[in-house]
């Protein structure tokens, strides 16, 4: 394989990359080195995918607003059962990689309920950019904001009260709101929304600005992002990683996806797979969070947030809820 990152893809447990350049050589018995390359349609319609998750919530409220009770079902296929990783990830027959950030959000809730279905699907999956948050922080941030409006609350008003036990949590999403000025009205046609997420162990909280073009759709203007990673040891490159985790997101969200018909995948290069355009990349701003604490990561905490914080500012704009992804799918394009 190429060299760089591979993102996962090494972790393969039957070394398909390996054994097809071993299988050429011993075919050409051993007679010259061999160097295997696939193209990009070999590598969309051979490779290994995200797993599909559906989430069912739903919440209680008392007489005074207060969000009382909580309930996540989360059904989807496991990206370590059946591989030696499962020794070590899958507990009680649960893989965590399923649940975090259901099962360990930060909101003080009294009553809290995640039950997982782990599903049996011959799509062969594995890590993507911040593996279980991908979906878990995309589903509690989008419910979040919707029992914010049902209790007539402040959707950041409404986090900081429930997250009176995790100030690191709060504190980024303290930050972000201060620097995106959501005390202050927006300008006609501009629309926010935000979200907040740990993962890896670094909190990040992204509130996102809107807006609708000719047709309706959304276009995402700018993403105000606080991170807090602990010491910042290159401040460069934190800014750089929140700023590809949140195109590498937006653009999944928004329009990127994969179909399956017959077995088999039916896009192969950038002409069927769209992918986020520089005409479309928003106003970053990175904000890194003074801090004491030891460093963690930041390679993959940029993408959870960006996915529920847009999806927020469209139902500010459009009074609709986003509850499929990717967008244009939803939106029928």
């Amino acid at each position: 394989m190429k060299t760089g990152g591979s993102f996962g893809r090494r972790a393969v447990t039957d070394a398909d990359v390996i054994v097809e350049a071993v299988s050429v050589a011993k075919a050409l018995g051993w007679r010259a080195p061999v160097k295997v390359q696939w193209t990009r349609e070999d590598d969309m319609r051979g490779g290994r995918y995200r797993p599909m998750y559906v989430h069912g919530l739903k919440a209680g409220l008392d007489a005074e607003g207060r969000l009382v009770a909580w309930r996540n079902r989360i059904v989807g296929q496991s990206i370590v059962s059946n591989t030696p990783f499962a020794e070590g990830m899958v507990k009680n027959g649960i893989d965590v990689t399923s649940v975090e950030g259901a099962a360990t959000i930060p909101y003080a809730i009294p009553n809290l309920r995640v039950e997982l279905t782990t599903t049996e699907v011959g799509v062969p999956v594995l890590w993507w950019r911040s593996v279980g948050s991908t979906h878990t922080a995309y589903a509690v941030e989008a419910f979040i904001d919707e029992v914010a409006e049902a209790a007539g609350k402040d959707p950041v008003a409404l986090r900081l009260e429930l997250l009176r036990e995790h100030p690191r949590h709060a504190g980024v999403l303290r930050f972000a709101a201060e620097k995106a000025g959501w005390d202050r009205p927006l300008p006609s046609g501009r629309f926010r929304g935000l979200a907040v997420a740990e993962s890896f162990k670094t909190y990040v909280a992204q509130i996102a600005e809107v807006t609708l073009d000719q047709s309706g759709q959304p276009k995402v203007e700018r993403v105000v992002c606080a991170v807090d990673c602990g010491i910042a040891v290159n401040p460069d490159m934190i800014r750089a990683q929140m700023e590809g985790g949140i195109g590498f997101g937006l653009g999944a969200v928004m329009k990127s996806q994969l179909t399956i018909e017959g077995g088999a995948v039916q896009e192969g290069n950038f002409d069927g797979y769209d992918v986020l355009r520089l005409n479309e990349m928003p106003q970053i701003e990175v904000h890194i969070v003074p801090s004491s604490e030891r460093p963690t990561g930041v390679g993959e905490p940029g993408v959870p947030p960006i996915g529920p914080a847009v999806a927020n500012a469209i139902y500010a704009a459009m009074r609709k809820r986003m509850r499929v992804l990717p967008f244009s799918r939803a939106q029928g394009a």
